[in-house]
C-alpha cells in the first residue's frame, strides 16, 4: 500500500501499524507512525502539529541517557512498567504504568528516561509542536484514571482534571471490552488521530477510504464532520486506544 501525501490533510489518512517506521537496538525497540530520526519519508512527517508517535520498549535496567530538545510538547503514556526521570530544571521521578508525563521543552530542556526495574517497559512517546516558540520549560506528570467505556481526558486546557500543554489540543485515552460501543466526544477541532494502543476497534462508516477495523498500533487521521466517523464498536476484551483533537 502506498501511502497517501498527507501534506495536504485529505479527510482521512490510514497508518497501517506494519507500514510505520521500525527501529531496534540491544535495549530499544520502536515503532514510529511518523518520521523520526533516521528514518525520513515526506509523506509522513506527522498531522497537523502531531509530529511524532513513538512505540517504545525499552529493555529492563536500560534507557534514554540525557539528551536535549527545544520548542516541542513531548508527552509520555506509560502503558507497562516504569521509568525513571530526570532533568536539568531540577525535576525527578518515577513514571508508572496508567502515569501520563508531559514536558513543554521550550528553550531548551535536558532529560533522561531510564528502565530501571527488572521488566521491561512499554510507553508512547509523542511530540506535538507548540503554539509559540521560546517558552520557559515545563514539567508535569499525574495518573490518569481509566474508567472503562469512557473517555478520560488526559490534555484539555478546559478540564480540571486534564493537564495542558502549550497548544490548545484535546487528548483522550479509552478502555473498550470486547463488544462495547461508544459515541467519539464532540470534536470541534480541524484535525482528529486515533492510536491504537492495544486490541482492536471497528469503525461501522469504514469506507474504502477508510479501514472497517483498525488494530495494535494502527492509526488514522480524519477531519470531523467531513470523515463520517462517529462510533467505534471494541472488538477485543483490551481494547485501549488514545483520541487526538488537533488545532
Amino acid at each position: 500500500m502506498t501511502p497517501p501525501d498527507n501534506t495536504n490533510h485529505p479527510s482521512l489518512v490510514f497508518r497501517p501499524a506494519q507500514e510505520r517506521f521500525h527501529s531496534v537496538l540491544d535495549w530499544l525497540e520502536s515503532w514510529h507512525s511518523f518520521s523520526f530520526a533516521g528514518h525520513q519519508d515526506p509523506n509522513w512527517m506527522g498531522f497537523g502539529p502531531l509530529r511524532v508517535i513513538n512505540d517504545d520498549t525499552i529493555s529492563a535496567g536500560r534507557g534514554f541517557g540525557m539528551h536535549a530538545h527545544r520548542d516541542m510538547e513531548i508527552i509520555t503514556v506509560m502503558i507497562e512498567g516504569e521509568l525513571h526521570h530526570q532533568d536539568s530544571a531540577g525535576n525527578h521521578g518515577v513514571i508508572q504504568a496508567g502515569d501520563v508525563q508531559r514536558m513543554s521543552a521550550g528553550t531548551g530542556i535536558m532529560h533522561s528516561e531510564i528502565n530501571k526495574s527488572e521488566q521491561a517497559c512499554r510507553l508512547l512517546q509523542i511530540w506535538i509542536e507548540p503554539s509559540l516558540q521560546g517558552l520557559e520549560p515545563a514539567y508535569e506528570q499525574r495518573k490518569i484514571a481509566l474508567t472503562d467505556q469512557k473517555w478520560i481526558p488526559v490534555l484539555d486546557p478546559n478540564e480540571r482534571t486534564a493537564m495542558a500543554i502549550a497548544r490548545p489540543i484535546q487528548l483522550w485515552r479509552l478502555r473498550l471490552a470486547q463488544g462495547e460501543s461508544i459515541q467519539l466526544p464532540e470534536l470541534t477541532h480541524p484535525k482528529a488521530w486515533i492510536q491504537i494502543v492495544n486490541g482492536a476497534i471497528s469503525i461501522p462508516s469504514g469506507t474504502a477510504a477508510s479501514p472497517s477495523e483498525l488494530h495494535r498500533g494502527d492509526g488514522l487521521g480524519f477531519q470531523p464532520g467531513q470523515a463520517d466517523i462517529s462510533r467505534i464498536h471494541s472488538s477485543n476484551n483490551q481494547t485501549d486506544l488514545l483520541l487526538f483533537g488537533l488545532n
